[in-house]
């Protein structure tokens, strides 16, 4: 018979003893506080035969007859006081019993619990159930001992090993049978060492997750997340959909809003990340605790959520922007948390930094969730106490951008640290004020939709996504480092290598967890060369088209989606599907540099180490067409004969430098600078 509706309050209406466990105390007799296993050892002794004969002192046939003494005072038999004491128990008992309303536990699986919990904490409860089960048995009740022991309370009265082991008890994982090839009725039952704890008011450890910190989590959140995390803890704690994903960027932020939701259930969070439940029901019952699933999922990955058995509380699942859960064979409600708006990302900063003008440019800038904010000012205060300073500054803040991404973007892309000054950038007006127009695009894109029609904000997103075209050596690269410096942003240039795989959906894998550390990190990614990506899909031939075609097709719609800032770079528009231009923010044309441009461009890349007249800059500007990329190589090669010859670079130098170049494209130096090397070879002769 199942234990329900019975008192679980301590007579006094004090709280549980979580201190002795379930301990019995003697009363003043000598005889054994009625308790549970008080009981649980009178069924115990009255299958010991002849126990009441004192023909020999043996300590533990006296220690069961203090006991089947406590638990039948007035002769009745102790199933009379077992009656009894379930409608008025001791508070050691509390937690047990509580345990088993929960839980729907029969009276039998009551004492066995208790039975075998006290074997794990007392000793001389241990040597009498050796000495009763000898030769069989050990110190740990068997299975047949307690089928035999509970079976005037089981249902039906019958002593059945099976059903005593296909009760809940069992089931749930509160009682489980020790390893071994003994017959079923021999094996002995144990309780996991995290529950034997939990009973005794201690938390321990359940190797399938870890509890959460009851202090107040390191990441603030935002008042909006606040109410919301109590109005869907009211909703699960009254609706018959116990179960909520949380989808997040961040797991830290994850974390903050699941525990923020446990507190407002009473609860606190148990994060688990394995798929083994045995033995969890009974501690989340025991401790109070909140099942929180922690998920990793890529794109097209399906998990179902496990369900406990018998557990019927509120269950959470934490999980990124990819895949799909399932609990109970359909899917489940999410809640999906979205970068906080600039007034509660100020909130956050000034909370976190303690400045508020810092606060506000910060939050002004950039579009950080809680999680990275967090994260940010904790690496940001650590550099200014490493330059002696009490407070943290813009710079510090971004110089933790940068080393503190803790999310793997350096496993998929890689940082591109130099900062690039507007004098590195050479750009005609018309590039100018085409990258001046990206600048503010991305400035401007938090909340750039507010007070715009239904049109515009039905699907509106704040990403930019830009694409650099040019041919090559036209500063492409060079204009996104420029960008990423002018948005104090940290920047990274996608690793091809290693975003594509010959796997298949181990792509798509790749660029779900690139793209979404991006939008955590808030960070550039630099695609260059990018037609190698969302370049034109084809007529499916083969099946390496079909999935290269499916590749582009999931690349087109997570790019849409982008709440980051993505710079592309490529030679040549035409190699993009047409579907990917439509999804482009800006496409700036980066064009071969006039002679103008070159001029300038020659100046920039020699700085004020040369002895080359303007004149003869003038003149190479106006015979050389070459991009900047050509003229940087060109000034390097002339550097290395300059350094080796300990003097300044010189007119022939550069000469030298371009004429290579020339070779690598495949051209003749122009006649006028032929012959000016030719000239200068002479006049060298001469000299020597």
């Amino acid at each position: 018979m199942p234990i329900e509706h019975i008192s679980v309050t301590p007579p006094d209406g004090g709280r549980p003893d979580r201190t002795g466990g379930q301990k019995a105390r003697e009363d003043g007799a000598g005889l054994p506080q009625l308790s549970l296993r008080c009981y649980a050892l009178a069924a115990v002794a009255d299958k010991v035969p002849n126990l009441h004969e004192m023909d020999e002192e043996v300590p533990e046939k006296s220690f069961l007859r203090a006991y089947a003494k406590g638990a039948d005072p007035d002769r009745k038999g102790w199933i009379h006081g077992f009656s009894n004491y379930l409608a008025q128990p001791g508070e050691y008992d509390v937690p047990l019993l509580r345990l088993a309303t929960d839980l729907g536990l029969g009276q039998a699986e009551l004492l066995a619990t208790s039975l075998v919990a006290a074997a794990e904490d007392d000793l001389m409860v241990g040597r009498v159930l050796a000495y009763v089960q000898a030769p069989v048995g050990g110190s740990r009740p068997t299975l047949g001992l307690l089928a035999a022991a509970f079976e005037s309370v089981m249902p039906n009265n019958e002593p059945s090993v099976s059903a005593m082991y296909g009760g809940v008890a069992f089931g749930c994982g509160l009682l489980r049978l020790s390893e071994s090839r003994q017959p079923l009725a021999e094996r002995e039952v144990e309780m996991p060492h995290h529950l034997q704890l939990a009973l005794a008011g201690q938390d321990g450890h359940w190797p399938g997750g870890s509890i959460g910190a009851d202090r107040k989590p390191e990441v603030p959140l935002p008042e909006s997340v606040m109410k919301e995390a109590h109005s869907h803890a009211r909703s699960l704690a009254v609706s018959t959909e116990k179960t909520m994903v949380v989808r997040c960027r961040s797991m830290a932020e994850g974390y903050a809003v699941a525990a923020e939701t446990s507190r407002a259930l009473g609860l606190r969070p148990l994060y688990i990340t394995g798929d083994d439940m045995s033995g969890v029901t009974p501690w989340l019952y025991l401790r109070q605790l909140l099942p929180v699933f922690v998920y990793d999922l890529s794109p097209g990955e399906r998990k179902v959520i496990p369900t406990p058995v018998r557990y019927s509380g509120p269950t959470l699942a934490l999980c990124g922007p990819d895949g799909s859960l399932e609990a109970n064979g359909s899917s489940v409600y999410s809640w999906t948390l979205t970068v906080p708006n600039a007034k509660e990302r100020r909130q956050l900063w000034k909370i976190s930094l303690g400045d508020k003008n810092l606060a506000t440019d910060l939050a002004t800038r950039q579009r950080h969730g809680s999680g990275r904010i967090a994260q940010l000012s904790r690496l940001a205060r650590h550099f200014a106490l490493l330059a002696g300073r009490s407070k943290p500054e813009s710079a510090d803040v971004t110089a933790a951008a940068w080393i503190g991404e803790g999310s793997g973007l350096e496993g998929l892309a890689q940082p591109i640290t130099r900062e690039v000054p507007d004098n590195a950038l050479v750009m005609s007006p018309t590039l100018a004020e085409e990258m001046n127009a990206l600048v503010l695009r991305c400035r401007m894109r938090d909340g750039l939709d507010h007070k715009l029609g239904a049109s515009t904000t039905a699907r509106y997103h704040p990403g930019v996504k830009a694409l650099l075209v040019g041919p090559s050596g036209c500063g492409k690269t060079l204009a996104a480092g420029w960008l990423a410096t002018k948005l104090g942003m940290p920047l990274y240039r996608v690793e091809l290598s290693s975003v594509v795989s010959k796997y298949i959906g181990e792509t798509e894998k790749n660029l779900a967890q690139l793209l979404a550390r991006a939008e955590h990190s808030e960070v550039i990614l630099l695609f260059d060369e990018a037609d190698s990506l969302f370049g034109k899909r084809t007529d499916v031939q083969q099946a390496n088209d079909r999935f290269a075609n499916s590749q582009t097709n999931y690349l087109l719609q997570r790019i849409e989606t982008y709440e980051g800032i993505a710079v592309m770079t490529s030679n040549s528009k035409s190699r993009f599907d047409q579907a990917f231009s439509r999804r482009l923010d800006m496409v700036v044309e980066f064009p071969v540099p006039s002679p103008q441009a070159r001029r300038a461009l020659w100046f920039s890349h020699l700085g004020d180490g040369h002895d080359v007249s303007p004149g003869d800059i003038n003149r190479l500007a106006a015979l050389a067409d070459v991009t900047g990329g050509h003229i940087r190589n060109a000034v390097l090669t002339a550097a290395v004969t300059a350094k080796a010859e300990e003097r300044p670079i010189e007119f022939a130098d550069l000469a030298h430098g371009l004429q290579r170049e020339y070779r690598k494209l495949g051209r003749q130096l122009p006649a006028e600078l032929r012959r000016d090397l030719k000239s200068i070879a002479t006049n060298k002769e001469g000299r020597d």
